[in-house]
């Protein structure tokens, strides 16, 4: 199950043949039903159907920290700042913004917009969903992008105002991410009625997210799948599709069956392993793009021997990352050095990782007490290029005398485990939505943020902490840049995470399919996606 498709059997092609008879079979009469050519008959040809490998964790942007979550919660919320294919910073719900002062931003609102409810958006609306934000009793994974703001000012109707703790220049950056998306007040209101009478955060929202995004929530079967609508009041040009299911499949080969008959438009994501396939087929094509994205091996450094630098060290040098890249990524992603991606503001090309060193690393290992190795668990999610990686780690660290199990979970359970710091070794990734350096120290290696926020690693260095501290409220440019590169530098040396790839993030799409595009940060753009015979 691990091997890439290249090399399956011919029985397994016959299996193949099969889950594609199962899958034209399988349809519940309650779920949309589709047509060879991937119409849905009931929304006249309109409606897109993306398979993706996992089901979202919160529909509440106060309630995920994960792509599978944003990537539906970016079509039904909008935030007062959005970004482009090149990740430059646009007008989103604000139409302009400026620094007043060192501490102070303020933002001019638009002036035509609606939540789906009918609510207005303005001022006040953005004020109730800042503060929501930061709220404690929220504990917004995300609010890492937001706790510098201590005050929020309505000046009038559509002007607000942002009053930070310390001087920061990057918060029009961190208002583009999702977390930031705007909920109705009303909606916000309720939910924390509801909180009041012992539910849980987020449950009015999940059940029916209202923001002011092109489109509108319809349904949720978790699992399985969720529905969105067009919104036809919507205060800009009109979505060009009338609807968008994400439906759950989690086995690569089951995405690739339905790809091919055009029971799904869109396979998200498409192994590297896959492309050829999706090449050979005449209807079907791969969409490429350059990631701002870190894959890599967590170690829990509160757990021993990952609390050993020397241990940590050990495995970093052990791994072969080009036979990661080339055997199984098939070539679509670059050897990573340090945290940060190239592309990223503050990544230094001069940064130099651990060289590969199995000699090194044995004695290493010896050196922290572990001469005869140690047995560990290596945590992973079912996609199968993680699997991959995780028997090809595998089998890397049983060559200096690391006997290695292998742990798969499904997405949703996976996260659940690292938040609450169950893991040993993971794989796992990072993606930068904020093309910032900060969206990668700061959640990730701050021990202000531990377990859901980012740091996963449950990694804690008082001297790291006060370098990040530093740069987040640099004014200058180049002191700025001198202490990320520190911090990177600084990070290399502690291996809180082996660094292995920046890879290019591919989808498989069907040729009817216009106008799709993919940002760097992963999350999909369906504003211009049209369905075209």
């Amino acid at each position: 199950m691990f091997e890439s498709l290249k090399k399956y059997s011919l029985s397994l092609i016959s299996i193949l043949f099969l889950a594609i008879l199962l899958t034209a079979c399988a349809s519940e009469p309650e779920e949309s039903s589709s047509s060879s050519n991937g119409e849905d008959e009931t929304a006249g040809g309109k409606e897109l159907v993306i398979s993706t490998a996992s089901d979202a964790i919160s529909l509440d942007p106060a309630g995920a920290n994960d792509v599978p979550s944003f990537d539906v919660q970016n079509n039904i919320f909008e935030r007062l700042v959005s970004y482009d294919q090149n990740m430059e910073l646009q007008p989103g719900l604000a139409e302009s913004w400026e620094q007043i002062d060192e501490t102070t931003w303020e933002f001019k609102l638009r002036e035509d917009v609606t939540f789906h409810d009918g609510s207005e958006f303005n001022a006040e609306a953005v004020k109730a969903n800042i503060e929501r934000i930061n709220d404690p009793e929220v504990a917004a994974p995300a609010a890492y992008l937001l706790d510098m703001i201590n005050e929020v000012v309505v000046v009038d109707d559509y002007t607000v105002q942002f009053k930070t703790e310390f001087p920061y220049s990057g918060l029009p950056s961190n208002l583009s991410h999702s977390v930031s998306g705007m909920i109705s007040p009303e909606q916000i209101r309720e939910d924390y009625d509801a909180m009041g009478e012992g539910e849980s955060v987020g449950s009015v929202i999940n059940a029916n997210p209202i923001g002011t995004g092109f489109l509108k929530f319809e349904e949720w079967q978790p699992g399985q799948l969720i529905r969105l609508v067009k919104n036809e009041d919507y205060w800009g040009e009109p979505a060009k599709i009338e609807s968008v299911t994400f439906k759950v499949v989690p086995e690569d080969l089951t995405r690739i069956a339905e790809l091919e008959t055009g029971d799904t438009h869109i396979s998200n994501p498409l192994s590297s392993s896959d492309v050829s396939q999706i090449e050979s087929k005449e209807n079907l094509s791969v969409l490429q793009q350059g990631s701002l994205a870190l894959d890599y091996v967590g170690f829990n450094t509160s757990k021993e021997p990952f609390n050993d630098q020397l241990v940590r060290q050990a495995i970093t040098m052990a791994i072969d990352k080009d036979q990661i890249i080339n055997g199984i990524y098939e070539g679509y992603a670059q050897v990573a050095e340090g945290p940060l991606p190239p592309n990223v503001y503050g990544y230094d090309e001069n940064v130099e990782g651990l060289s590969r060193d199995q000699g090194k690393a044995k004695e290493l290992l010896a050196e922290a007490g572990y001469q005869d190795g140690f047995t560990t668990t290596l945590m992973t999610n079912d996609t199968r290029e993680r699997m991959d990686i995780a028997t090809n780690i595998q089998s890397q660290l049983a060559e200096i005398g690391i006997t290695v199990e292998i742990e798969v979970l499904e997405w949703g359970a996976y996260i659940e485990k690292l938040d609450a710091g169950e893991q040993e070794m993971f794989i796992l990734g990072w993606s930068n939505s904020t093309a910032h350096a900060d969206n990668t120290f700061y959640p990730l290696f701050h021990s202000d943020n531990l377990g859901a926020s980012g740091n996963t690693v449950f990694f804690e260095n008082s001297e790291l902490d006060t370098l990040i501290e530093e740069a987040r409220q640099a004014q200058d440019e180049a002191e700025q840049l001198e202490l990320y590169k520190q911090a990177e530098e600084m990070l290399v040396d502690l291996a809180p995470m082996a660094y292995l790839t920046h890879k290019d993030y591919l989808l498989g799409v069907r040729d009817e399919v216009k106008g799709l595009t993919m940002y760097p940060s992963k999350l999909l753009n369906l504003k211009e996606v049209s369905i075209e015979e």
